[in-house]
């Protein structure tokens, strides 16, 4: 897999995630819609806003030895990078797109015409400042960039089978290898390295990620910190090894996490397993968001204390919801366990989503639990709790992009012993010997229908369901009518003989749900929250009665919550509404929640998530 995306091929995990690049097809449903926008909307526009943000011009720069750099970030490159990552999975799906094949060639080719013949590929280094290569390793991302041209090469060799963009970024690999002895102010690529050597076999990447991981934490970026933000901004501040929770800039970390569990699975290690166990525990405990956003502060966009978890001055970087998905993804690879799949589905459907509007050209870079009324912020560009068609440090779309083209491969895994499905989409799945195919209205309905299409002839094999930590309520058919039990924490399984047809049905209680927060996070005690499944809810202005002010709103405990579908809002959602009150004259007002991932998509205005309580 590539940062969490595509198809993973550890050694030494628990589970492995599907190959080849098409082994998981998502056909309908939820996630089908929101990938054809990605599809048809999102990506074919890259190539426009990559042209006007003066990302390609720098490559164009480099090829030809003159010009200047454009754009105000050393990292501009990443874009084109991580755009190519996601054209690249959508090609695996695709192939006859030969518009985007256009598009692809011709950014390999501006890439390789770029590239020094020592392999160097940086434009920031080679047009701005050539004068600095390799002396700014703490802001400089040459190593960042790097790691995202790997990921993208690794993506596009598993999707079409060609070399191009694989050979440019081993060159520049091997020039790595060669000549950087530090370690990078934005962990990247360490993971990539990993992926590098599954695609590859060489196993100098491996160890090459392990050197990187290893360098950090002993002060080698200190002649380079800001002292404003401080070592522990970049997790220079103490060794991987021995960190005891996640800290500093929220992306970093878990970027830096997710090599550390590709690390632990390749090479067995079982320390860096324990630190990246330790490290999650601490993350779920006290740094994450209902939704499953993380990234407290707007100031080094960094995790808080513990329980410093204010909804209205949530960072909640869109890019750090993905990057908590790909390692969350790597230890549930790692493990076996179903509470990392747990937060990956929560962390999709909400923090994650969020981050990208329903027409697929608008975007939300940070991703607030509240926005009050006379919300202020409006102002603040790419931190502003308002969806803008690009961003000038335009991290998150092209990473939203390949997320939702390399989805399918976050879907099922599988073993010697059979597939596991993770998470609940209508497709295709393909692993451990055999072939699922998946039907479902998940989220909106519970029921997920399971048919055998290939299994082991005259063999036992076992199918694996998760059961979600939210679910209270469920009930599971086997194709001979049977109740299968869960098996193991998390985890419906039934081990049996199967043949074609066989049919296995789970059915996962939607009741719509009131939840408290943790008393220990002051910002929102006494509040309560409203899901319904995998979903959190939201209050929006636009729902509401005239005159509702959400600052004099409250929910009783024990409200009741009614559901009901709308198939035209919205692409199709189902709301929630309760009877509320005004806590300034107790006068009755009734309640209109909507999915949290849709909020912001009709009109400006409050939004609320946490409710005080009557």
């Amino acid at each position: 897999m590539t940062t969490g995306q595509g198809p993973i091929r550890p050694t030494g995990g628990a589970h492995t995630a599907l190959r080849p690049a098409t082994a998981a097809r998502i056909t309908d449903g939820f996630w089908a819609a929101r990938r054809r926008t990605n599809a048809e909307v999102s990506i074919p526009q890259g190539p426009a806003k990559l042209e006007e943000a003066g990302n390609l011009a720098n490559l164009r720069a480099a090829a030809g030895g003159d010009g200047t750099f454009s754009g105000d970030f050393p990292f501009q490159d990443s874009d084109v990078h991580k755009w190519l990552e996601a054209a690249s999975w959508h090609l695996a799906e695709h192939p006859g797109d030969s518009r985007l094949v256009s598009h692809v060639d011709e950014f390999t080719e501006l890439l390789a015409a770029a590239q020094e013949p020592g392999g160097y590929l940086q434009t920031h280094y080679q047009v701005a400042h050539p004068e600095k290569r390799w002396t700014e390793l703490g802001w400089g991302h040459e190593l960042y960039c790097a790691g995202h041209l790997i990921q993208a090469a690794v993506a596009h060799h598993r999707a079409t089978g060609r070399r191009e963009l694989l050979t440019v970024a081993v060159r520049f690999a091997e020039h790595i290898d060669a000549t950087v002895d530090g370690v990078c102010g934005h962990p990247e690529i360490e993971t990539a390295l990993v992926e590098l050597y599954r695609e590859t076999g060489e196993r100098r990447w491996l160890e090459l990620a392990s050197a990187f991981v290893d360098r950090r934490g002993h002060g080698l970026l200190d002649a380079d910190v800001n002292p404003h933000l401080g070592p522990a901004y970049w997790q220079d501040h103490t060794p991987v090894r021995e960190a005891t929770s996640v800290t500093g800039h929220a992306v970093r970390q878990l970027y830096l996490l997710a090599g550390v569990t590709d690390l632990a699975s390749e090479a067995a290690d079982p320390e860096l397993r324990a630190t990246a166990e330790r490290l999650w525990e601490a993350m779920v405990a006290s740094k994450t968001y209902l939704t499953g956003g993380v990234g407290s502060r707007h100031e080094g966009e960094a995790f808080g204390e513990p329980y410093e978890l204010p909804p209205d001055r949530a960072y909640a970087e869109t890019c750090a919801a993905i990057a908590s998905i790909q390692w969350s993804w790597r230890m549930a690879l790692l493990t076996g366990e179903a509470k990392y799949s747990d937060l990956v589905e929560r962390t999709l459907y909400n923090g994650f989503l969020s981050g990208a509007g329903l027409d697929g050209e608008s975007w939300l870079y940070v991703n607030p639990l509240l926005v009050r009324e006379e919300y202020e912020g409006a102002n603040e560009a790419d931190k502003a709790a308002r969806r803008v068609p690009w961003f000038r440090c335009a991290c998150c779309p092209p990473n939203v992009m390949r997320l939702l083209a390399s989805l399918p491969h976050y879907m099922a895994s599988g073993d010697a012993d059979g597939l596991q499905l993770h998470q609940y989409a209508t497709g295709v799945y393909e692993a451990g010997g055999g072939r699922v195919r998946v039907e479902t209205a998940y989220p909106w309905h519970g029921r997920i229908s399971v048919t055998v299409e290939e299994a082991p002839e005259a063999a036992e094999w076992t199918l694996s369901l998760r059961i979600p930590s939210w679910s209270t309520g469920r009930t599971a058919t086997a194709p001979d009518g049977s109740a299968p039990a869960e098996a193991s924490p998390g985890w419906l399984r039934l081990r049996r003989p199967w043949a074609p047809g066989d049919t296995f049905t789970l059915d996962l209680d939607l009741d719509a749900r009131l939840t408290r927060p943790d008393p220990r996070v002051d910002a929102v005690r006494g509040c309560v929250a409203i899901e319904r499944g995998p979903l959190v809810y939201c209050l929006e202005g636009v729902d509401q009665q005239p005159g509702v002010r959400f600052d004099d709103l409250t929910l009783p405990d024990g409200a009741r919550l009614e559901a009901r579908d709308e198939p035209g809002l919205m692409g199709g959602v189902t709301l929630l509404s309760a009877g509320g009150a005004r806590r300034s004259d107790g006068a009755a007002v009734r309640l209109t929640a909507v999915p949290y991932c849709v909020w912001a998509n009709r009109r400006q205005g409050p939004m609320r998530v946490w409710i005080p309580r009557e």
